[in-house]
């Protein structure tokens, strides 16, 4: 079988596996104060499984190779942890799984990632995010994440074009004449 899924418990260290084998190529780009290896621990991964991140996952015959979170915080979607295998990349998984991810929403959706890791960016983009203007994007991490300073500091947030839109019309709004 292919296709995209939910994800259950008995899928757990498959997303584990997922996670790690393709987070490696993060290591020499992000700052070597934030690797660590494994990349995330499975105490992390059941963590962020209990704050609410529900996995998606892409199977080629039987076997995960491809897997994005999605978490509704407050009053908007993120996409989290998405990572496919390194020898399937580039064939349209992550961008099938954007897809899919965004059927389970009607809020605006945000995604971090390390801002070094120009080849995310660029991923994130061809799909239509944009990254948020320097001045709200630690806002915004501060308040939907739970990541370090330093993650902070290091990281860049892209939205998509619903944010954008209820952005502008807040800022309407605000600057409207009484």
């Amino acid at each position: 079988m292919t296709g995209i899924r939910r994800c259950a418990e008995e899928d757990f260290k498959s997303i584990y596996a997922v996670i790690n084998e393709a987070a490696r190529a993060y290591q020499d780009v992000i700052p070597p104060d934030c690797w660590k290896d494994p990349y995330m621990t499975e105490e992390e991964l059941r963590r962020e499984i209990a704050d609410g991140i529900c996995f998606f996952a892409y199977e080629e015959d039987g076997r995960l190779i491809g897997v994005m979170g999605i978490q509704n915080v407050r009053d908007v979607s993120l996409f989290r942890h998405a990572y496919v295998i390194p020898l399937w990349q580039r064939r349209g998984i992550g961008g099938n799984l954007i897809s899919a991810l965004r059927r389970q929403t009607d809020r605006p959706i945000l995604i971090g990632t390390w801002s070094d890791a120009t080849w995310a960016v660029h991923f994130y983009e061809k799909y239509g995010f944009k990254s948020v203007p320097l001045e709200e994007k630690n806002k915004l991490l501060r308040t939907y994440w739970h990541v370090s300073d330093r993650q902070v500091e290091t990281s860049v947030v892209l939205a998509d074009e619903r944010w954008f839109e209820l952005r502008q019309a807040s800022d309407i709004r605000h600057n409207a004449p009484d």
